[in-house]
């Protein structure tokens, strides 16, 4: 196992580039595979590509949010004491690669958005301690072992595809014909199962990927700024200073948000989407901030971090357009459903979301592509609906721990290079497949 981990660890050093880099080489690809699948033109596919630059604007807004507002309130008293606390939770090496593993798929389980970025804050903190305790653990490791449990986040409470065909008036319920509540998927005792295994087998790696030599962590990720506890300082009292300077103003608006946020959960329930996850942080930000001025001299800091999201993101936004425009995801999509028996088609739907979701790194514009053409063939072959959505659902996550898109927040977050986090999560990947596919191939059999 060690001599494979190296080997790939080789491999990913070698030919794998940043994020932006990637980003850019797989918009030629996808320009190429466009113009030779597709009727479209070079100006049609140009054309698309345009139009696509924009299409995650919103949510790229939303991301950077997250981010700025998970970083701003990592380096808020006292919760720098709360996560060194959480972190020194494991006692060994061998733990700490599984408790990065766990932490994150629960995490994400629970609200997405917060998986790779709390994740990363949490590898982080995991390394700090270990070092402060004297445990050699390998920094990439903890990176990989933290993205890999992303995995699971399209099992769980914020689950796209199982939440749209679960809301009434949703854009399929005519193609399916009812809505599919989520005791038929997420909650459905053989998904519970799918989860527990995958992460325990994920546990069960990590610590053996560690190489035989772990070098000490670098210091460049032991920056005592970071974990330093703000403090009020001693400043001419005036106007200014009495606004700017004093806590009153950041409760009252902190106090304000958390009214509305009360409001909002007791009309729409527990609902969470990057909005609410944004706001819910926010609320933090102001009740722990010392006064205003600290709270913006923070996130001026945070401001760093969102960066490289503000400039990539557009470029796989780009990539999804042409992707979308052109037909190709449908193409893709009803290709793989034409070759399907009833049995097989869940498993299908897997893996052409997973190959997807290389393309079109978001859940919800993959289902809306993906969806109709699985369900046509789902109705014709007699095969469960449900399945179907559990198929793309697993397919949509398989493949995000292994793009460079979706682990950015978590590369800011640990300060690590993308081939180092990738190297690792790509092996972790490896062994992901077989309970995610053999419970689709399981379900597709026996239903």
């Amino acid at each position: 196992m060690h001599k494979f981990a190296e080997k790939i660890v080789q491999v990913f050093q070698r030919y794998v580039p940043e994020p932006l880099a990637f980003g850019l080489l797989m918009t030629l690809v996808a320009i190429g595979l466009c113009w030779l699948a597709t009727p479209s033109t070079p100006i049609e596919i140009v054309r698309a590509w345009g139009d696509g630059l924009s299409a995650l604007l919103s949510f790229i807004a939303q991301v950077c949010l997250t981010i700025l507002f998970a970083f701003t309130l990592a380096h808020l008293d006292p919760i720098p004491k709360y996560l060194q606390k959480l972190a020194g939770v494991p006692q060994t090496p061998g733990q700490a690669y599984m408790f990065c593993v766990l932490f994150t798929g629960l995490i994400c389980l629970f609200a997405w958005p917060l998986g790779t970025i709390v994740g990363g804050l949490m590898a982080r903190q995991v390394a700090l301690s270990c070092a402060a305790r004297g445990l050699k653990v390998h920094y990439p490791l903890l990176g990989g072992a933290a993205f890999s449990g992303f995995v699971v986040w399209h099992m769980g409470y914020t689950a796209t595809a199982p939440l749209m065909v679960a809301t009434p008036g949703n854009a399929l319920e005519s193609l399916i014909g009812a809505v599919i509540p989520v005791t038929q998927t997420i909650l459905h005792p053989q998904n519970l199962l799918t989860i527990a295994g995958t992460l325990a087998l994920l546990m069960w790696l990590a610590p053996r990927l560690e190489p035989q030599s772990v070098e000490p962590i670098a210091n460049n990720i032991s920056d005592e700024a970071d974990n330093a506890a703000l403090t009020e300082e001693t400043q001419t009292q005036s106007v200014a200073s009495l606004i700017e300077n004093k806590r009153w103003l950041t409760t009252a608006a902190g106090l304000l948000l958390g009214g509305y946020l009360v409001h909002w959960f007791a009309n729409n329930g527990l609902q969470l989407d990057l909005n609410v996850v944004n706001w819910s942080f926010l609320t933090l930000c102001l009740l722990l901030a010392p006064s205003a001025r600290k709270l913006s001299e923070v996130m001026m800091e945070g401001g760093r971090a969102i960066v490289p999201t503000l400039m990539q993101y557009p470029i796989y936004g780009g990539i999804m357009g042409m992707m979308l425009g052109t037909g190709l995801v449908a193409q893709i999509a009803a290709w793989f459903a034409a070759n399907a028996s009833a049995q097989t088609l869940p498993f299908l739907a897997f893996l052409s979301g997973g190959l997807i979701n290389l393309f079109v790194p978001s859940g919800g514009a993959q289902w809306a592509v993906q969806g109709p053409a699985f369900i046509e063939a789902a109705q014709q072959l007699g095969t469960p609906v449900e399945l179907i959505v559990m198929g793309v659902a697993y397919g949509d996550q398989w493949t995000n721990i292994i793009h460079p898109f979706v682990v950015i927040p978590l590369l800011i977050m640990t300060g690590l290079k993308a081939n180092q986090v990738l190297a690792y999560s790509f092996i972790l990947f490896l062994l992901a497949t077989v309970p995610l596919a053999a419970s689709l191939l399981w379900a597709g059999f026996t239903f």
